[in-house]
């Protein structure tokens, strides 16, 4: 019998603990944040983590989640489908998470996603545009962003609008994001009466695009639209005027929000020019300024998703507390029902889980390698 006792002990304490827990400690309660941290597109991770933990702060100031302080486990899925499920079944399973900010690329916010489901953990993604995110009938899964049927027809009409393209190259990566924003831009450009001239697919991680710009320039091509992320993006858009092709303008996508692009661009000089369509500007926005100068203050500029991040937090919080409840599915039921105020303004949510006002704009990219949002909104 002596054997048995040590595992009785631990069984009352842990018992006397839970239901003592509030009385003398205070319990913390776990949020995932699940993105790339490593690899190409490490940047968007690094923007996913600055935006959350400066949330996650603020809010544990101020009382936290239902009395309990948030800690953010961060979850590296490096934009690969599998990690993201494996991801995702350890925030569930080891770490207890009750809600996600997570993931960036649709990929893997999709699969990702089903195991969230499963287990009834709430998730807000900042940055995944796919619509089948929000198109399978999940009950929890939200978004901070638009769709890309959204981008696409402010890209498409921006194309015929503005740069009177008649030319137009449609390029994607291949992957669900790219292709997705490639072929909603198509569409749009399309219902506009312009019919590209050349749609085409690049592999990721390539780094030589010299046949496609061969085609590019066979094409006669006025404006070139790249649908994908800035790893490729940057070469792309250098070997278009290293090869001679300086006056084609170059539209992408939410996918190159980083400085990261000058990088991979490997100078401002390549940059200066591209075109892309992003939210509004969360900076701008006078519900941002303060958190905005703390960002400053203490060294970092919140470019790209930083903002949204911190407002999914935001979000994911006000529901928990919303509900007085740390369960996704009552997180989720509120979520639905009730606007939050954030960072980025006051959001709600339609009964997909997709935010009701979609704010795409253009911005462009000057020659010292910042971007910057356009008056000219047609």
């Amino acid at each position: 019998m002596s054997h048995s006792f040590p595992k009785q002990a631990f069984l009352a304490a842990a018992v006397a603990m839970a239901l003592g827990v509030s009385s003398y400690v205070q319990a913390d309660v776990k949020i995932g944040v699940a993105g790339p941290m490593t690899g190409a597109n490490a940047a968007f991770g690094e923007q996913y983590m600055k935006g959350a933990q400066a949330a996650a702060d603020k809010i544990n100031a101020a009382g936290g989640v239902n009395g309990e302080k948030i800690v953010l486990v961060k979850g590296d899925d490096a934009c690969e489908p599998k990690q993201a499920v494996a991801v995702a079944n350890r925030l569930v399973d080891q770490d207890k998470v009750i809600g996600v900010v997570g993931h960036f690329c649709s990929s893997n916010t999709i699969p990702a996603s089903e195991v969230y489901d499963e287990a009834g953990v709430i998730a807000i993604t900042p940055g995944s545009t796919n619509p089948q995110v929000t198109e399978r009938g999940l009950s929890a899964m939200f978004r901070m962003c638009g769709r890309d049927d959204q981008q696409g027809v402010v890209a498409g009409n921006y194309i015929v609008d503005v740069l009177k393209g008649q030319k137009v190259v449609v390029l994607h990566d291949k992957d669900t994001y790219g292709q997705g924003l490639a072929d909603a831009t198509k569409a749009q450009l399309e219902k506009r009466g312009v019919k590209p001239v050349l749609y085409e697919g690049l592999t990721r991680g390539e780094k030589d695009f010299s046949a496609v710009v061969t085609k590019i320039r066979a094409a006669g091509a006025d404006v070139v639209y790249f649908g994908g992320l800035h790893p490729e993006a940057g070469p792309l858009v250098r070997q278009l005027r290293e090869q001679g092709l300086k006056d084609v303008k170059f539209m992408s996508d939410d996918g190159i929000v980083t400085d990261e692009l000058v990088a991979t661009a490997g100078g401002a000089q390549y940059v200066n020019g591209v075109y892309m369509t992003f939210g509004a500007d969360p900076r701008l926005l006078p519900d941002s300024k303060a958190v905005v100068d703390e960002f400053r203050k203490a060294g970092t500029e919140p470019e790209g998703y930083t903002l949204y991040a911190y407002a999914s937090l935001q979000a994911l919080a006000a529901a928990f507390n919303g509900a007085k409840s740390n369960k996704g599915e009552d997180a989720a039921k509120w979520l639905k029902a009730n606007p939050v105020q954030t960072v980025m303004g006051e959001k709600k949510w339609d009964s997909k889980g997709d935010l009701t006002v979609s704010d795409y704009v253009v911005y462009q990219w000057d020659a010292n390698g910042k971007y910057h949002q356009l008056d000219k909104q047609q």
